[in-house]
């Protein structure tokens, strides 16, 4: 049997999908399971201990690879159709797991799209509905093996960028806290993607951090899941990098601004703090969020502080 996943999206979007993803590993034993999803996921895919078994890189709503097509079984899990669902059926997906959609006939037994709900919970409530138990709190990721640096076991790993302007918290309020955690003794490190690099290099120039500790732009998925997984606590914006501190149970500070954390935040745990002024707004919009620009340095600070060990 052949089961297709359509998740064609990124990291942050990924992990939020993991507990479905192990759920339906145990509904479909041993079929052979593919991810469409870019491929450069396939560095974090072994991390789930076999619930995928291969990715088929796809991007947003292109037509499927052919490795992700004929699929006795299709699941949607990129979002409410009905573009979605289509590709699926058009893949040659013989049965479909989605979303209920008036316009696609296959779909007429599943259940309404919420838009209210928590993106975790979303998919794990879509596969409840087809009969397929998943349970929301599986969000955990093995530990890579790749190796991190010495100075970056359990430093405070800062991720001062984000995949949208909309949520990206100012450099000089970055810069307060990164100096306010070194003042008090610990290890600082920077992580980002290459279009980052020069905003964290911003930052450890302006705190004199080594430019050693600057990560931005010099990693790949796998070698940024194994700095997460070696630090000793997390500070970000509403992006990958607070998933994969919750996929690897690192204490994490989360600053929150166009979107809710109702929707993306972490779950419930004492490790994990959040920070929400309660406004809405684009997040993908070229200007930083004005609730969360709002947000003061202070405040991270304090969490940070009152974070467990």
């Amino acid at each position: 049997m052949k089961v297709v996943v359509l998740r064609a999206l990124y990291l942050g979007d990924f992990l939020a999908a993991v507990p479905a993803f192990r759920a339906i590993r145990r509904a479909f034993g041993e079929a052979h399971i593919v991810l469409a999803a870019p491929s450069r996921l396939t560095a974090l895919s072994d991390l789930l201990d076999g619930a995928i078994d291969e990715i088929a890189h796809s991007v947003e709503l292109e037509p499927l690879p052919p490795r992700a097509r004929d699929a006795d079984v299709g699941i949607d899990l990129h979002g409410c159709g009905p573009a979605s669902q289509r590709l699926l059926l058009s893949g040659g997906a013989r049965r479909l797991i989605a979303f209920r959609r008036e316009e696609i006939p296959e779909t007429h037994d599943g259940p309404a799209y919420d838009t209210t709900e928590h993106e975790v919970a979303r998919w794990c409530r879509l596969l409840g509905a087809y009969g397929i138990p998943a349970d929301p709190d599986e969000l955990d990721l093995r530990v890579p093996d790749a190796s991190a640096p010495e100075f970056a076991r359990g430093a405070t790993l800062v991720h001062p960028g984000a995949a949208s302007e909309a949520r990206c918290w100012p450099v000089e309020h970055f810069i307060e806290v990164v100096r306010a955690e070194r003042e008090r003794g610990r290890s600082v490190i920077l992580t980002g993607d290459a279009r980052e690099r020069d905003r964290a290099l911003a930052i450890a120039r302006a705190v004199r951090l080594p430019e050693t500790h600057v990560f931005a732009g010099r990693t790949d998925l796998r070698d940024l899941a194994a700095l997460v997984a070696a630090s000793a606590r997390v500070v970000c914006g509403d992006t990958g990098v607070a998933h994969l501190a919750t996929a690897f149970r690192r204490p994490s500070v989360v600053l929150f601004g166009p979107t809710p954390p109702t929707t993306w935040g972490p779950p419930p745990r004492a490790i994990h703090r959040v920070i929400w002024n309660g406004t809405t707004g684009d997040p993908h919009g070229d200007r930083v969020d004005r609730g969360l620009a709002s947000i003061g340095a202070d405040r991270v600070i304090a969490e940070l502080r009152a974070l467990p060990a």
